[in-house]
């Protein structure tokens, strides 16, 4: 098995370097998005079990974020849902021989990681306007900066390392494991190792919405710049 810490090259595309991580990863995304056309290109006003089954997987990912964050989910539900989607589907995908889950890499789980940061930024920006995200920071005083700042990097990074960390020991067990006793004894570990991956994604996605939601909702109350035409009638006065 190889180091988590490097990716065996498969082939290069001029100076980039096309890894194991990379070409599952395109997999996986491919699988979803032909998955998500075939599931839902026949929806009907009398839904198929298929469908219920879609509605109810919809309707479940809306009453999490309703119950995480008190917003409404139809602005975060895209986001969400294809950042669980993925996750979860990457990490189960350990369970193929031969296949090493990109979010066992540390290229992937870093890439996740950015996209929830820039993701906080974006939903943040557009809930209460470039000033109103960039006066949340203030909070509760200027003194503050510094340290909000550096909060809204260190977080998102032990999101990243918590994904990394808890996904590669996994596979690492596993294979271990397999290596010594066989191929039948490690059934239990793989079983277990389902259910680590969807509490990983579940983790992951949930993390993801409540800083969304905290960016958004700081931005909201952050305290309006003063109006320099009333500063200049109390300097008047």
């Amino acid at each position: 098995m190889n180091s988590p810490l490097e990716s065996a090259t498969l082939f290069q595309i001029g100076p980039v370097a096309i890894t194991q991580a990379i070409v599952t990863t395109w997999v996986i995304m491919v699988v979803l998005v032909v998955g998500a056309y075939l599931l839902t290109r026949k929806l009907s006003l009398h839904p198929s079990k298929r469908q219920v089954a879609l509605e109810l997987l919809v309707d479940s990912l809306d009453t999490q974020i309703r119950e995480t964050t008190g917003a409404q989910p139809a602005p975060y539900r895209g986001f969400i849902g294809t950042l669980f989607m993925f996750i979860l589907v990457a990490n189960w995908s350990s369970l193929i021989p031969g296949v090493e889950p990109p979010t066992a890499k540390l290229e992937t789980d870093a890439a996740l990681a950015l996209l929830v940061f820039f993701s906080v930024i974006w939903f943040g920006v557009r809930g209460s306007g470039v000033g109103g995200y960039l006066r949340s920071f203030a909070a509760p005083n200027p003194v503050m900066i510094p340290l909000n700042m550096l909060e809204s990097v260190t977080r998102v990074f032990s999101m990243f390392v918590r994904l990394f960390g808890n996904v590669m020991s996994g596979v690492f067990v596993i294979g271990i494991v397999a290596s010594l006793a066989g191929l039948l004894v490690p059934i239990p570990l793989m079983a277990l190792d389902l259910l680590t991956g969807l509490v990983q994604a579940y983790i992951f996605a949930v993390l993801a919405m409540v800083f969304i939601a905290a960016a958004v909702e700081e931005g909201a109350h952050a305290p309006a710049a003063p109006d320099p035409e009333t500063l200049s009638k109390k300097k008047d006065s």
